[in-house]
């Protein structure tokens, strides 16, 4: 029983609003460890053109991504649910060690088990370079986004 991760399928709207906050806050902790829990054993990815698959791969590439993109942060939003599968529109923030900014949008597709850990996740990213100036993501470095900062959609992304 240690292995559920609430809230379980099949996801109302209220709780696939949760799933997606606390996918959104165990990434902003930046921590490969903790965020390969929210998996299953054999979780499938596809991340832009890599596959991973198995938490000892999501650790070994979660490692890599947050050794070159500094100063993550993260905002996750809910696009639409069914069942056990939720789908998100997010967008991060990152600096390269060079001090480039860039500022990445994406879509996720994500497949639950019975257990609420994720077997699936499908994702397409786009990054963008943008100055410093145009940061909009400001808060602990690693964090969750407090309550009171505002969403993607407050944003205008």
């Amino acid at each position: 029983m240690s292995d559920l991760r609430q809230p379980l399928p099949p996801f109302t709207r209220e709780t696939a609003i949760e799933k997606v906050r606390l996918a959104e806050d165990g990434w902003n902790s930046r921590n490969p460890e903790r965020v390969s829990l929210a998996y299953t054993e054999n979780s499938e990815w596809r991340n832009r053109a890599e596959f991973v698959t198995g938490r000892e791969e999501i650790v070994s590439f979660l490692t890599r991504k947050w050794n070159k993109e500094l100063e993550y942060r993260l905002i996750k939003e809910l696009w639409a649910y069914e069942g056990n599968r939720i789908a998100v529109r997010y967008a991060y923030e990152y600096r390269d060690d060079s001090g480039n900014w860039y500022r990445a949008y994406g879509n996720e597709n994500w497949e639950f088990a019975d257990n609420g850990q994720m077997q699936r996740r499908f994702a397409c990213i786009n990054d963008m370079p943008i100055r410093e100036e145009d940061r909009k993501f400001f808060w602990d470095r690693s964090g969750p986004r407090p309550a009171d900062h505002p969403g993607l959609t407050e944003l205008g992304l």
